[in-house]
């Protein structure tokens, strides 16, 4: 099976899929920097801008028609939050020239170009970003973060996270905060946009039948940044530990309450033990076969769901619930048992077959998206281990019920959230 070529170019990595599997040319740019409450607004508000347009396409209608004009290529951007790194991804796929009778000019280097155009060459005015264009993503990112409290489920996932690690960049939002978006202005957006440029983390993927040696050349032309040095991520090794189990409620207008809980696994994508924690987080909430499912909602029926999430980059582990006001205190009984049961290894061997068979699918599905499979290597990146797919596949097979039983007695719960309604109760309960 073909595997990522890398090489550095101009102070970026350049990490290249040859692949005849897909008929597309798949591109990503990551632009990866340290959470941080003074300029998270600013970088989540900076794709935004730069989809609006480039010096050579500047009007947002003439950018969309360019795609067209491309065969249809796709472009879209996401703002993430990896460990305690906020990831800017500008995503673009273009069909394989391959497959069309043309004989203009090679599709992937016009898309690289795009690219390039759409990171390093936006619409300026006054030598800053188009005060226009500033004006009306913010509104736009306003709306985005507003729109997170209609949905509760995400909500009381963030909510949950942000007690959780109050005093740590985690507890950021991608997105950024709302009510830093009024003093951000055209100048310092942009000088924002420069700072990004030259000191983020930087890597560029290409997926498809190409090579690293077809396209170095062109990413070292377009992407000509003068950037001072090669920025790398630093993986996680803060080790909060959790004390005394903290209790949060918070009152909302909401018909059904969301019991989510906060835990500290101490493990992460760079350890060893992480095929465990896998394994750990699949048998406590990740499928329907797993305990929370299962006893919870199934036998219970306390819960609408029941689920268990493992931020590998991270080493945290959050479960979330949505149940009826009333039966908070069973529900969180009934959880914390099933978190018990795990340490002394209450679980059968089918079980974690069924977990394992399930994770394994997963990492098998990724070859069918290049984009996912672009997504899996940024985490060897991200983390600092190399760790291929048949790795982790072979890992997780040699893992037995022991090893997750280790996992499972250092996980230590941190933070119970419950968001519930107004009645009952004493204000701020």
């Amino acid at each position: 099976m073909p595997t990522f070529a890398s090489a550095e170019v101009n102070h970026m990595r350049l990490h290249v899929l040859p692949s005849k599997q897909f008929k597309t040319y798949s591109l990503a740019v990551y632009m990866g920097v340290p959470l941080n409450e003074d300029t998270v607004t600013t970088t989540a508000l900076i794709p935004y801008v730069l989809r609006r347009g480039n010096v050579n396409f500047p009007e947002t209608k003439q950018f969309r028609e360019r795609l067209d004009d491309l065969y249809g290529a796709g472009f879209n951007f996401d703002i993430v939050k990896r460990g305690n790194y906020q990831i800017v991804i500008l995503r673009m796929d273009i069909v394989d020239d391959t497959y069309l009778s043309s004989e203009s000019n090679s599709l992937l280097q016009e898309a690289i170009q795009f690219m390039a155009d759409t990171l390093l060459r936006p619409v300026l005015e006054d030598g800053k970003f188009k005060e226009s264009y500033v004006r009306a993503e913010k509104e736009t990112l306003r709306k985005r973060i507003a729109s997170i409290v209609n949905n509760k489920i995400q909500y009381a996932a963030e909510r949950c996270i942000a007690e959780m690690c109050k005093d740590e960049p985690y507890r950021l939002s991608p997105l950024g905060i709302a009510d830093d978006l009024d003093g951000i202005d055209a100048s310092q957006l942009y000088d924002a946009y420069r700072r990004l440029l030259d000191q983020a983390c930087f890597d560029i993927y290409i997926v498809g039948n190409t090579t690293l040696e077809d396209v170095e050349p062109l990413i070292r032309r377009e992407f000509d940044l003068e950037r001072s040095k090669l920025s790398v991520y630093e993986p996680v090794r803060d080790r909060i530990q959790a004390v005394e189990p903290r209790e949060v409620i918070e009152r909302l207008d909401v018909n059904q309450g969301k019991l989510n809980m906060g835990l500290r696994a101490y493990v992460t994508y760079g350890d060893d033990a992480y095929p465990a924690a896998l394994l750990y987080n699949g048998l406590l909430g990740g499928y329907p076969h797993s305990k929370l499912f299962i006893h919870v909602r199934e036998k219970e029926s306390l819960a609408y769901y029941a689920s268990s999430r493992y931020d590998g980059h991270k080493g945290i582990l959050t479960i979330q619930t949505g149940i009826e006001i009333a039966n908070k205190e069973k529900a969180e009984a009934i959880i914390r048992q099933q978190l018990e049961d795990l340490k002394q290894g209450r679980f059968e061997e089918d079980e974690l077959d069924k977990t394992k068979a399930m994770i394994i699918n997963t990492l098998h599905e990724m070859n069918d998206s290049a984009f996912e499979q672009i997504g899996y290597h940024f985490n060897t990146v991200l983390s600092g281990r190399t760790r291929s797919k048949q790795e982790l596949i072979d890992q997780i097979q040699a893992a037995d019920a022991a090893a997750v039983v280790e996992i499972a007695k250092q996980v230590e719960l941190d933070t119970v959230y419950f968001l519930r309604n107004d009645e009952g109760g004493e204000a701020g309960q």
